[in-house]
């Protein structure tokens, strides 16, 4: 595999600082049962690692201590972990929200038969990977098989309540390009998933996300591979959107790494850029009991271009409509 980073390393982006943090977002591992194209993660079914009980252990502390509102859970399939529900558990008792990304298929495997049902009873906001609404599409990017499972997914979830009006229980679904692109526009495409899943196959759900492809890990060594390196680069810079750079999400968000380590986000974590804290040049979990990361600077590199080309993206989708979504609440 190609590494991108050198490539990614000298670069003029504009330096954001941290703004009071709200969300803390945990990797609980690289395990996962699909092995996708785009994974900036690069994980699958033959990745080990997972999150220490030690470093599990402070994450409720670290919530508590900073009063944070929401705990974003991601892998691989965070639902693999053994100790993902007693982590949502305790985070549910905090009044903390809870968002697990989940790819859907992972509800039917050997162990998560009653997944979905814990999900409703616990309220947590499931944010659910489906990269496009036809079958070809999605399993050419995540394997054959996999939009089947993902829509029989999408309908368990449905029948608890998930996505329904009145509910309580969100259901968002995540959109990426299946290439060098920036996404189309999200509230359209967001329309025309509404449409065509409730069509096709009965689905309802809240929202649609809309993010673009980082040139990292798997999807970057692939651009360097087909030599699509250097004019996906150029086309995240050349649609590079200043008014992005106030919503980009690691200026209230920090990301862990399955080791406990700190990063300004989930894209820095894959790339190996620590965040500092309190002098501190590679910060631990547990250094968020005492230390508040408001006003550090955060750590870019040139894929942080990706983040502010066009309408913006981030773990929330496209930032211009996140930001209308946040005043409107």
């Amino acid at each position: 595999m190609h590494d991108t980073l050198p490539l990614l390393r000298a670069t003029d982006f504009p330096v954001p600082r941290r703004q009071r943090l709200t969300t803390l977002q945990v990797n609980l591992g690289y395990r996962c049962n699909q092995s996708c194209l785009h994974c900036h993660v690069n994980a699958g079914p033959q990745r080990t690692e997972m999150m220490a009980d030690a470093n599990l252990d402070l994450i409720p502390a670290v919530l508590a201590a900073r009063t944070l509102t929401t705990l974003d859970l991601t892998g691989g399939a965070p639902e693999l972990h053994p100790r993902f529900r007693a982590l949502v558990e305790a985070a549910c008792a905090l009044g903390v929200r809870v968002i697990d990304r989940c790819n859907l298929t992972v509800l039917f495997e050997p162990g998560c038969e009653d997944l979905a049902d814990f999900l409703a009873a616990q309220q947590v906001e499931v944010v659910a990977s489906l990269p496009c609404y036809l079958e070809d599409n999605v399993d050419q990017q995540r394997g054959k098989g996999v939009y089947a499972l993902s829509i029989a997914g999408l309908q368990r979830l449905n029948r608890l309540g998930y996505g329904q009006p009145g509910s309580g229980l969100t259901l968002n679904l995540v959109y990426n390009p299946a290439g060098p692109s920036l996404p189309p526009e999200q509230a359209g495409l967001e329309a025309a998933y509404k449409q065509e899943l409730l069509l096709r196959h009965g689905i309802v759900f809240n929202r649609l996300y809309t993010i673009t492809n980082m040139p990292i890990l798997r999807f970057g060594s692939t651009l360097v591979s087909k030599g699509q390196f250097a004019d996906y680069m150029a086309l995240l810079k050349h649609s590079f959107s200043r008014a992005n750079l106030d919503q980009v999400m690691c200026r209230e968000l920090i990301s862990v790494d399955w080791q406990g380590h700190l990063y300004d986000c989930d894209f820095n974590q894959m790339l190996g850029l620590a965040a500092g804290l309190n002098g501190t040049p590679r910060a631990h979990l547990r250094d968020l009991l005492k230390h508040d990361p408001a006003g550090a600077p955060v750590r870019v590199a040139d894929h942080c271009y990706g983040c502010t080309a066009g309408q913006g993206s981030s773990c929330g989708g496209a930032l211009g409509q996140e930001q209308a979504l946040r005043q409107a609440v």
